[in-house]
């Protein structure tokens, strides 16, 4: 069945309108305009905080298409009614214009307050409107077929045909309404009336006028009625019914971005980064004509490489349809591609002479195969006749070859022959991470849960679980003989909510004895979702009672104890950043609900081009080997390469896009050895061991220029620092919009608005993290073909926590002391001037003093003119290109020793004697001891 989608605009409430009919209030309904349609709302009589709570309907251009395409904004307008409080001031009360980026899926929409803009500069307009805009998807019926047509009277019958019933008369239509004035506004409907949705009459036929619905389109409705007049067919007219009249359709529109908004970002595949790599394509589509009792499959041998596909698919034709990618030669052009069928199985080796195992093969020219470079189209597969079988009848073989690069849409897909054998996960994807919101719980009070008051130290407390996170309220405190807490319990819950619950239960414990009064349940599909600090609904949950506590049993310590009810309020907060990343590694500050994104304000392209002296990873027949790949991370957006078997240099060449909406953030690239299946004999599995990490800020980067070059792989090793090879990146960042527009973003602030308004408690952020990073990981663990979750936990970093590290605190104080430094010189210079160190300076110093005291006008410019030189003297002596992170240097993973290497790769809790403990504590307060005397 095809489906239509609909953009449905629920109008909920207005605050704080201006009064418009001279006695202090307002009689407002609100008008939507959308793509040509326009629908009204119902008047609130005087009424300077309205409710409507009314759903607007359109029609999207498009149907089930996507609603980025939707260029057309979205108009909401808010008038005075002048029928109900008459006024000679312009009735208009405000305005707001929203894109496609507010329209949201059913289920993901919130109620929004947008503040009502002006239409002019000299207009004064106040308040906001609560507004949910969302799409939805219906089915359209399938049309009824047309009836079958009368059969033809014969010529001799002289009676004439039945004449049909005169369809009803058509009023005339009412007359246009005089042209308004320009600041007036139209009509508003009655109060009392709600043309919301306008049922067709069903005693009107099709091609009447008043079959088009009301508030269909603007300005149609007098000019289709005029040019319909009511007919009666003629009684000796053809016993045919006539031809329905066409359906008005309205005419074709220009889509045309609303201002304000950002352009689309386009993103290219021009592989314009990387160096191209050259390929010999090869698919193998389908074979016929081979014999019935045989289960063939194809061999193909190019520039000394074999592959095999898998077992045919048997229906109306032996189906493979696989495509394999060679790497070309071209000082080896002049051999020979040979393609064979054969009746054994895919993998084996045996040679046996018969000729029925040998079913026919095919040699091509690699000199003469054609090639193809996008934008080209996909090359046409022939049929080919098969050669050298004794089989009577010879099969044909459907296959198509070309010479390509990895920029050929088939590539991505393709069996590689550099792609390690045993490796089923081994080719290049983009994988997507889940969406994360926080689930906010909380808990307020319960009744009706004890008929006796529980000893005095016993403790009630409220148990919630979703998944793996467990939380717990801390003691209730007797209210009115009931239990209250209102307190706040945060969870981390990813997308989608179908089948995912959370769990509350009423627990009493007394000593070391935990009874569970009752347990409800709420489905996060039905949790109310919003975008800032307003209240939601709460609800009162029925406590179903523990079996245990339904047979009579635990009785006594813990009261009389019976289900009871649970006031709670529960939410999804979608306007925090829900953070799987450090702080200060983050590449994404977007909060959780689409509606609040700003614009993207340019793009950045990664070409991962190789790998230069990797070391080897573990030991294949006596010898290093390493099969290596790359995972690329930025925003919820994860690339990785394929995999280049037993290489230590291995080439990649592959480049990747990501939408940048905050140029503060940070590109992470991963280099990982992907190690073979792991044998189901072995207890332990294969895991996936890093071989280094890359971060580059979007921030140091120019906009339009290319970064191309090699950067260390360093791995802090209880032996200390290594490098483990070098990668060699090409990065660009494309701005979307002018540079004010760029610069313009550092000015706002980084985080939503949520974080300032209501924060999240520091002790919770790190463990909301790593919930994050887990939920992530777990997510991407699941895809196909999967993303390990050890790779993501480690680009995450959410790795299992170290102890403590003597080294990361002396980096982070040598790091503060670096960046207070200019307070430091400043001291320093103010000292030397007092002394007369330096007495030409002095001399100067002394002058402009007394010129400032003379003319104290001049001391804005002068500071304004000394800024301004010191900033154009460190833009000259600015860095040329992106620093990597981390830095040996800056981290001091250089000179770090043995002991403090031991503390920091020591796990928690600790697995070393007390002695060495309670020494390395010792030390620590040292440490600090130190730093407050520096301080000071």
């Amino acid at each position: 069945m095809a489906t239509t989608r609909k953009l449905v605009v629920e109008i909920a409430e207005a605050h704080n309108l201006l009064p418009k009919d001279g006695t202090g209030t307002s009689s407002p309904y609100v008008r939507v305009d959308f793509d040509g349609q326009r629908r009204k709302t119902r008047t609130v009589p005087r009424d300077l905080n309205p409710t409507w709570n009314e759903a607007l309907e359109f029609n999207l251009i498009g149907g089930g298409g996507t609603t980025d395409a939707v260029g057309e904004p979205l108009e909401v307008s808010v008038f005075h009614d002048v029928r109900v409080g008459p006024s000679r001031r312009n009735c208009f009360l405000g305005r707001v214009s929203l894109d496609s980026r507010h329209f949201v899926r059913k289920g993901e929409e919130a109620l929004m307050d947008f503040p009502l803009e002006k239409k002019s500069f000299f207009g004064w307009v106040r308040g906001e409107i609560g507004l949910k805009v969302y799409y939805v998807d219906e089915l359209v019926p399938e049309p009824e077929p047309a009836p079958a047509p009368a059969p033809e009277q014969n010529a001799t019958n002289t009676e004439a045909p039945e004449a049909p019933e005169d369809p009803p008369q058509i009023s005339n239509p009412p007359p246009p309404p005089p042209e308004a004035p320009a600041e007036a506004e139209p009509e508003a409907p009655s109060p009392a009336s709600v043309p919301v949705s306008v049922e067709k009459p069903t005693d009107v036929p099709e091609s009447s006028p008043h079959a088009q619905p009301e508030n269909e389109t603007k300005g149609t409705e007098n000019a289709e009625a005029d040019s319909i007049e009511p007919s009666v067919p003629e009684p000796n007219a053809d016993t045919h019914p006539p031809p329905p009249e066409p359906k008005w359709v309205p005419p074709p529109r220009q889509v045309t971005r609303p201002p304000g908004r950002a352009p689309e970002m386009v993103e290219t595949s021009k592989y314009d980064l990387v160096d191209k790599m050259p390929y010999l394509f090869v698919r193998v589509v389908r074979a016929r004509c081979l014999p019935s009792d045989t289960k063939p499959h194809v061999r193909i041998t190019a520039y000394g490489r074999h592959v095999s596909t898998n077992e045919a698919r048997r229906g109306a034709f032996l189906e493979w349809d696989q495509t394999f990618a060679f790497s070309r030669d071209p000082s080896n052009d002049s051999s020979t591609m040979e393609i064979s069928v054969w009746d054994l199985p895919p993998h084996s080796n045996t040679v046996d002479a018969e000729e029925r195992q040998f079913l026919g093969g095919l040699c091509f020219d690699i000199a003469e195969i054609p090639m193809r470079d996008p934008p080209d189209s996909a090359l046409a597969t022939q049929w080919y006749r098969l050669e050298g079988s004794g089989i009577r009848r010879r099969g044909d073989l459907m296959l198509a070859t070309w010479i390509g690069t990895q920029a050929d849409a088939s590539f991505a897909e393709a069996w590689k022959a550099d792609a390690p054998p045993t490796h089923a996960s081994a080719r290049s994807k983009v994988y997507l991470s889940p969406k994360l919101w926080y689930l906010r719980l909380t808990v307020i009070e319960a009744q009706d849960t004890l008929t006796a008051p529980p000893p005095r130290e016993s403790g009630i407390s409220v148990r919630a679980v979703h998944g793996f996170q467990v939380l717990k309220t801390r003691a209730a405190v007797n209210r009115n003989g009931g239990p209250l807490w209102n307190e706040d319990l945060i969870f981390v819950a990813a997308e989608p909510f179908e089948d995912e619950r959370l769990v509350l239960s009423l627990e009493i414990r007394h000593g070391k004895e935990i009874v569970v009064v009752g347990s409800a349940g709420i489905p996060l599909s039905s949790v109310e979702r919003r975008v800032d600090d307003r209240k939601v609904a709460s609800r009162w949950l029925d406590l179903i009672p523990n079996d245990e506590i339904k047979k009579g049993n635990r009785k006594g310590a813990a009261g009389s104890l019976h289900g009871g009810r649970l006031h709670v309020r529960v939410c999804l907060d979608g306007g925090y950043h829900v953070a799987d990343e450090p702080p200060n590694a983050s590449s994404d500050f977007r909060p959780s609900a689409r509606q609040i994104w700003r614009p993207p304000v340019g793009m950045v392209e990664l070409g991962l081009i190789g790998c230069k002296g990797l070391l080897p990873m573990r030991t294949v027949d006596g010898k290093g080997s390493t099969d290596a790949y790359a995972v690329a991370k930025y925003g919820p957006k994860w690339a990785r390469t394929r995999t280049v078997a037993d290489c230590f240099d291995p080439a990649w060449n592959e480049q990747y896009t990501w939408p940048v909406y905050d140029p503060c953030t940070v590109l992470t690239i991963g280099v990982f050895d992907d190690p073979p299946l792991s044998d189901p004999s072995k207890d332990s599995p294969s895991i996936s061991r890093p071989l280094g990490k890359v971060r580059i800020r979007i921030s140091t980067l120019e906009a339009g220029r290319i970064y191309r070059g090699c950067y260390p792989l360093i791995m802090m090793l209880p032996t200390g620092a290594k490098q483990m090879g070098m990668i060699e990146l090409a990065i660009r960042f494309a701005p979307a919009g002018p540079t004010l527009d760029l610069l313009g973003v550092y000015g706002k602030p980084m985080l939503p608005l949520m974080h300032y308004v209501h924060p999240i408690h520091a002790l919770q952020r790190d463990n909301l993290r790593l919930t994050a990073a887990r939920l992530t990981a777990t997510s991407l663990a699941r895809s196909e073909p999967p993303l390990r979750r050890e790779v993501a936990t480690w680009m995450l970093d959410a790795t299992d926590p170290r102890g403590f590290s003597m080294r990361k605190v002396r980096a982070n104080w040598h790091r503060i002391v670096s960046a207070l430094s200019w307070v430091a010189n400043m001291v320093r210079w103010i000292e030397y001037t007092r002394t007369w160190r330096n007495p030409t300076t002095t001399l100067l110093v002394h002058a402009v003093v007394v010129l400032l005291a003379w003319y104290p006008e001049l001391i804005v410019p002068t500071l304004a003119l000394y800024i301004a030189v010191v900033g154009v003297w460190k833009y000259r002596q600015r860095l040329r290109g992106p620093v990597p992170h981390p830095c040996a240097r800056a981290s001091l993973a250089e000179i770090t020793d043995r002991e403090e290497l031991d503390e920091e790769f020591d796990p928690m809790p600790s697995i070393k004697t007390a002695e060495v403990v309670r020494s390395r504590y010792d030390r620590a307060r040292t440490v600090g001891v130190q730093g407050a005397d520096d301080i000071r």
